[in-house]
């Protein structure tokens, strides 16, 4: 049986409840957001993103292809996955007034598709970038 837990990731968590795989790509995300604030384009934190996870060591894939299985037929359907960082944790980018349900569920398919467990929802549209973070586990 599969376990899913949702929950907001806190930026003040100890060293020793962090999660190893998904710490240092909030760090980033943090970094980013404390640089150009709320209010610019998806595409914009998207770019920068990928430039401080460069700077970091972080190894990542962009704007991953993500084909849906239909009845044995794989199909293009247009589907990428922004980020997927260190070839485990995928990474769904928004910048948006509120996260609303539908991101969630985008992210949960993505996860399931990809065969990835951990995913990240980043919305840089939030005074406080903490805020505006979902993890989500498989």
């Amino acid at each position: 049986m599969t376990t899913l837990t949702t929950e907001t990731q806190s930026h003040r968590e100890t060293e020793n409840e962090k999660d190893p795989r998904t710490g240092p790509i909030i760090g980033a995300a943090i970094e980013v957001h404390r640089h150009l604030r709320p209010g610019l384009l998806e595409s914009a934190y998207e770019e920068c993103l990928c430039h401080e996870l460069h700077l970091r060591g972080l190894n990542f894939e962009r704007q991953v292809d993500l084909p849906v299985s239909y009845k044995g037929l794989l199909l293009g359907c247009g589907h990428k996955i922004d980020l997927i960082v260190e070839q485990q944790v995928v990474l769904e980018l928004k910048a948006v007034e509120k996260l609303l349900p539908v991101h969630d569920a985008q992210l949960l398919t993505y996860l399931k598709l990809s065969g990835k467990r951990v995913g990240l929802l980043i919305n840089f549209s939030t005074p406080l970038l903490t805020r505006g973070i979902k993890r989500i586990v498989l």
